[in-house]
């Protein structure tokens, strides 16, 4: 951290921000620029220093989706022809809104006058989010320094400045400055250089590049809507995404039309699903991962032998649901060593594992299985896919190394809770659905930065995230890899043909 300068153009801005900035806020000031281009333009050329630079203070919205009250943070400040970028507006958004402030992020445009009519609506139509008439000539001027930009909207397209209500909603305004300062604060805390690691390998796995490129074949040939039975995997973003282009997401079968297309998701169904679907005459295209349907099938064959079926693995993923219905009255999930003491003593055993589980935890409960049941026969070949094993050790090379470990994946997504468990082993360690999850203080003081994703997140956000920090200072990326992984699985041919 280098400090904090906070400019705003009016007094009552100023007053409002230092009242809600904490007591004693060392390291940081809080400077009036004056209104309009020329005074915030005397003010830059005196800016000085090296510190962080925020500018914050009312703004009035061109884009017809923001309300007064609402505040934006600047994707980007533009300012007479050029762009000047804000790489750190969503972690400072997202940071805005677990304090819970209706935020948005967007383009920011500095003018020389007050902004209406026409020239609003081009403003808009270019893709501009809101007008202010300070920010631009500081931005210039904290070019090489993290800078942030926060417009508390005051005025919009349906309620201009020169309309009644103007004081009132001037009023509300004041009050939202007033909660920025704690933030602002926290994001200078996290500003400073670092190093990146980046664990290799990371991100999508062949079983989960195959069942999005199942989606997308299934929309090709015949066109929206289709139907997934849950999630095609558990990652928000992929799911938003096929959302948007015509799938459509069900709960239960009995949510599709007869005859409609269903697809049946990467962590495999159980049989009563597949006999649901032929009663109900559906075109069915199945995106099982491989090593799922392996899984099934040792679970088929080992309660043909008359085994009890033990399955390691986690209540409610459907993966366990799927396996333990291949497994039928023989099936018993398992998910701790206290689990396997209270199983009956009568009858023949065998295990099976979720494919996604952290290696050393289901290491633990197998073994406590062949100690009790010393002729329990398990997989033929390890059940814990190999991406799953390589991301594991990957980011334990990095945490070892780490401040902070940031893992990229959605809550119910079991292989990047994973990843979370057996990072915290070594430092502290988060899951995060994007860069917007991303809490400050997790930063302050980190140096060194882990940073991963799971085998149903896409790569973008780790990429997303790297762009991020940069925003707060430079950032110097290493990628520590533990394997190089060439699996690739063949498409059914419901999809191909």
């Amino acid at each position: 951290m280098t400090g904090l300068l906070i400019c705003a153009a009016l007094g009552v801005e100023v007053r409002a921000i230092r009242r809600g900035l904490p007591s004693p806020h060392l390291g940081t000031r809080v400077i009036a620029t004056g209104l309009g281009l020329r005074r915030a333009g005397r003010a830059a050329a005196r800016l000085g220093g090296r510190e962080a630079v925020a500018v914050v203070g009312f703004g009035g919205a061109v884009h017809e989706s923001l309300r007064p009250g609402d505040v934006l943070v600047a994707s980007e400040v533009r300012f007479r022809g050029r762009v000047h970028p804000c790489p750190s507006a969503p972690l400072l958004a997202g940071e805005l809104a677990r304090a819970g402030l209706p935020v948005r992020v967007g383009p920011l445009v500095t003018s020389g006058h007050v902004v209406m009519g026409a020239e609003r609506r081009r403003l808009a139509a270019e893709g501009a989010y809101a007008v202010d008439m300070e920010t631009g000539p500081l931005a210039r001027a904290a070019e090489g320094r993290p800078l942030a930009a926060v417009r508390v909207i005051v005025d919009t397209p349906r309620a201009p400045l020169l309309s009644p209500g103007t004081l009132a909603r001037g009023m509300a305004a004041r009050r939202t400055l007033a909660l920025l300062g704690p933030v602002l604060t926290r994001w200078s805390a996290a500003t400073g250089p670092r190093t990146v690691l980046l664990a290799a390998p990371r991100s999508f796995c062949a079983g989960v590049e195959r069942a999005i490129e199942i989606v997308e074949l299934a929309l090709e040939r015949y066109g929206p809507p289709v139907y997934v039975r849950k999630q095609i995997v558990h990652n928000l973003h992929v799911v938003e995404d096929l959302n948007r282009r015509g799938a459509v997401f069900v709960d239960e079968l009995d949510e599709v039309p007869a005859g409609a297309v269903a697809i049946f998701s990467a962590h495999g169904v159980a049989p009563e699903v597949r006999e649901e679907a032929a009663r109900r005459d559906l075109r069915v295209v199945d995106a099982t991962c491989p090593l799922v349907s392996k899984v099934h099938a040792e679970a088929r064959r080992f309660a043909s032998e008359g085994r009890l079926v033990l399955l390691i693995g986690h209540a409610g993923h459907e993966e366990a649901e799927g396996t333990l219905g291949e497994a039928g009255d023989s099936g018993v999930l398992v998910q701790t060593v206290e689990d396997v003491a209270a199983l009956p003593p009568d009858r023949p055993v065998s295990y099976l594992m979720q494919t996604t589980l952290a290696e050393d935890e289901a290491a633990g409960i197998a073994a406590a299985i062949r100690d009790r049941f010393p002729e329990a026969r398990g997989p033929r070949r390890n059940d814990i896919c190999y991406a799953t094993t390589n991301r594991q050790q990957a980011v334990r090379a990095i945490a070892e190394e780490s401040d902070v470990v940031v893992v990229v994946g959605s809550a119910n997504s079991s292989n990047s809770q994973r990843l979370v468990e057996v990072a915290a082993h070594h430092a502290p360690a988060h899951l995060v659905d994007d860069r917007g999850g991303i809490a400050l203080d997790w930063l302050a003081g980190a140096r060194t930065v882990g940073l991963t994703a799971g085998a149903s997140a896409p790569p973008a956000l780790v990429d997303d995230i790297v762009a991020a920090l940069r925003g707060l200072g430079e950032v110097h990326v290493e990628e520590r890899v533990i394997a190089r992984e060439t699996v690739q699985f063949s498409l059914p041919k419901e999809a191909l043909s």
